[in-house]
């Protein structure tokens, strides 16, 4: 099923409905971050590899999830499948309140990984479905952003619950907020049948953007996880700052160049982009002051933000409307996959030295912009019938 494409202002008002769900969803997710290294040593006897498991079964769970939800919204429409995903949510933050040891909380965190990859590919047909053709990258970034605004609010959030008031809350925010989702979903209109794709989970034209956006993925997991040691081993400091500027380029290029892939086409800007992405990290890599790695920080946000929407565009536009559910679904798995590739990686790198981090990162980078390239180049697939 494929949601009620709308015209006018109406279409506007029900993204603008889909964003607060995701954001309200995600601030539900995102509050669990902080509290779950806490919660497993101090409280229930783990280690830090099951803190590390805690965070993976998630991410696996959501990247075997994604092509699924996506068919699951195609053929049943997403509004009832976006709900089911809030409910599990619900599920989900009060399931951490259960006094289940080890095993419930790995149990909870799969489930989790489930609720997530429901909610955002449910959502994310919906968004496409209804935006303008003329505009579905620039939405679509939008919806993005909702995403990343759940994950940064949400760690924020869960910290000073936990410490200002215990576990108990953090655990009501969790299972509250994903309830106040349902709402603003059901309100939202409704969707109608349409011909779900074929079986196959991993569409054609999914494969060359998804790889591109996997190997592009390698820049932020080395940006989170080793610019503070980077700058602190190179003697500068100041790493965390470096996540800011990041952050704000992020959002900023986003919010007023979200339509330039709409505009211009994917390809200037994948390739654009991803060595713009390049060229922050390398500067990164090589800086000799806190002023050339924060103007990297600055270069590789701002071409970052906008790889997702321009190859996402390219998917949409290369898929029959009927594969529109798995291949975004799909297409986001790979994400999910190229930061999962990406922490193995580049912490093995790192046992070389911090800096090598980033110059991997830059290479793969300049690599996404050039694979991205050559799918904008290939012929499109005749369109089929449905």
């Amino acid at each position: 099923m494929t949601a009620v494409p709308t015209t006018g202002p109406r279409w506007g008002v029900v993204v603008g409905g889909l964003l607060v769900t995701l954001l309200i969803v995600f601030v539900a997710f995102g509050a669990v971050v902080p509290v779950l290294p806490p919660l497993v040593l101090d409280r229930l006897a783990g280690s830090q590899f099951t803190v590390g498991l805690a965070f993976a079964l998630s991410g696996i769970a959501a990247l075997l999830g994604r092509p699924y939800a996506g068919r699951l919204a195609q053929r049943h429409g997403s509004r009832p499948v976006m709900v089911a995903g809030c409910v599990l949510a619900a599920l989900v933050g009060a399931a951490y309140a259960v006094p289940a040891g080890l095993p419930g909380l790995l149990a909870t965190r799969v489930l989790m990984g489930l609720a997530e990859a429901v909610v955002f590919t449910a959502g994310s047909v919906w968004v496409v479905a209804l935006a303008p053709a003329h505009r579905r990258a620039e939405i679509v970034g939008y919806y993005g952003l909702a995403m990343w605004g759940g994950w940064t609010l949400g760690p924020m959030v869960g910290h000073l619950l936990r410490t200002g008031v215990g576990y108990p809350a953090v655990w009501t925010l969790a299972a509250l907020a994903p309830l106040a989702a349902v709402a603003v979903v059901a309100a939202l209109p409704g969707t109608v049948p349409g011909e779900a794709g074929p079986a196959r989970l991993l569409p054609r034209p999914v494969v060359l953007p998804g790889t591109a956006l996997a190997l592009s993925a390698f820049g932020y997991a080395a940006l989170t996880g080793f610019v503070a040691l980077h700058l602190a081993d190179r003697g500068i400091g100041h790493g965390a700052v470096l996540l800011s500027l990041f952050g704000a380029a992020y959002v900023l290029v986003r919010l007023v160049f979200g339509r330039l892939p709409d505009r211009v086409g994917p390809r200037p800007v994948v390739v654009f982009c991803g060595l713009a992405e390049a060229a922050g990290l390398l500067l990164i890599a090589l800086a000799p002051t806190f002023w050339v790695a924060a103007v990297g920080a600055l270069v590789m946000g701002g071409g970052f933000t906008l790889l997702y929407p321009a190859l996402a565009l390219l998917v949409i536009r290369r898929s029959a409307e009927r594969d529109r559910g798995t291949a975004l679904g799909a297409y986001t798995s790979f994400w999910d996959l190229g930061l999962g590739v990406a922490g193995l990686v580049t912490g093995a790198v790192a046992l070389i030295g911090y800096g090598w981090v980033f110059v991997l990162a830059a290479g793969l980078a300049a690599t996404a912009a050039a694979i991205g390239a050559f799918a904008t180049a290939m012929r499109a697939p005749a369109p089929q019938r449905v």
